[in-house]
């Protein structure tokens, strides 16, 4: 399976109450130049050790990639071509905030090559985006995907979040009916995590909102699973439905443990065998850049065969038995035959036709499944 390649972007308009990740609030147009400047140099460095392997996806994620001028990703696609060989039927995933990108920047991504737009809609709800520390509102969300549409993308994705303080069942309905009325090509569901030191979490800790219900979320998947199903969306892992071939192909290479090279600050890699991960804070990762320094903080060697089960159950097509056999020698159903027994008799997975799978209960329970494998 060819490579992956993952950009990060870490500047946003704002930082929201839930996020954890490695963002910074867009201060001025020179930063972010100059943060695009030590990406080319990260990627086209003469003494990484990767060397040239063909990719067929290259993810922008963040943050909010969409705040880059076509001038700055234009040179970041630039850097790749050079260090890379890319396929030319590449995925090229640019992840969106609403409100952030007009029709002409759309249209000038699409020029570079850009044929899938990722955006965080979160929710179709004004009180709960605001809640979440969200910019945009529902408004903005339904024009955004009318300029997507009018510069011609023709595979485009939103992030739902499920499970927010406050959030009924008939409120998730209504979220979802909108997305759907939409027609995304493609779906993602996260429910809602708290992170200790993000000011959601702090809201939660001081009464402000109320900790999230977690059998009301399942719920809430459930009627997620069932409303995607009428509407033709298949899916095709735990947390992501699309229509027919339109696949996250770049997510599918975590899933299946394939190599993604990742650039940026925070960002991590795996080559196959062993994960490396960057600088976190933007400023010391540019430092580092230009000092000739490498950005690379920590690595770890990965035990694959434990990796291979847990991420590729994520799959609804789960794991290839024969496959697992030839790549490390050994019985998976003997390896884990007590785990699997125990599963198979609370429903929880099911093996035919040589693979093996969790069942719909199983996506329910899946994280208790994933135990017995970490």
């Amino acid at each position: 399976m060819s490579a992956g390649i993952y950009i990060h972007i870490p500047f946003c308009r704002s930082r929201c109450s839930y996020c954890d990740f490695a963002t910074d609030v867009f201060k001025n147009a020179e930063t972010v130049e100059r943060y695009v400047g030590a990406l080319c140099l990260e990627i086209q460095n003469p003494k990484s050790k990767i060397q040239n392997p063909e990719v067929d996806t290259i993810y922008f994620g963040g943050g909010t990639p969409s705040l880059l001028s076509a001038n700055q990703l234009e040179k970041i696609l630039n850097a790749i071509g050079r260090k890379f060989s890319v396929a030319a039927n590449a995925e090229i995933t640019m992840e969106m905030n609403p409100a952030t990108v007009s029709a002409e920047t759309l249209r000038a991504y699409k020029n570079l090559g850009v044929n899938r737009a990722s955006f965080g809609a979160q929710t179709f709800d004004d009180a709960e985006l605001k809640r979440l520390g969200r910019r945009h509102t529902a408004a903005d969300v339904r024009e955004t995907i009318e300029m997507l549409r009018r510069a011609d993308f023709g595979n485009v994705s939103f992030d739902l979040i499920a499970g927010l303080p406050r959030q009924t069942i008939s409120d998730w309905e209504r979220n979802l009916d909108e997305a759907l009325r939409l027609k995304p090509e493609h779906l993602s569901l996260y429910l809602l995590e708290i992170h200790e030191g993000t000011p959601l979490a702090a809201q939660i800790g001081s009464k402000r909102q109320p900790m999230p219900d977690e059998d009301l979320a399942g719920e809430m998947y459930e009627l997620t699973i069932e409303k995607t199903r009428e509407k033709g969306y298949a899916q095709y892992e735990i947390s992501n439905f699309s229509f027919p071939s339109f696949e996250s192909r770049h997510n599918r290479k975590y899933w299946l443990c394939a190599p993604v090279f990742a650039f940026g600050v925070s960002a991590h890699s795996f080559d196959g065998v062993s994960r490396w991960s960057n600088e976190r804070d933007t400023f010391k990762y540019v430092q580092m850049i230009e000092t000739g320094a490498s950005p690379v903080v920590e690595r770890s060697e990965i035990d694959l065969k434990s990796e291979t089960v847990f991420l590729g159950l994520r799959l609804s097509d789960g794991i290839d038995l024969l496959e697992y056999k030839n790549r490390f020698g050994a019985d998976l159903t003997e390896e884990y035959a007590a785990d699997l027994r125990r599963f198979d008799e609370a429903g929880l997975i099911e093996i035919s036709e040589n693979r093996l799978k969790l069942t719909g209960r199983g996506f329910l329970f899946s994280n208790e499944v994933f135990a017995a494998f970490v």
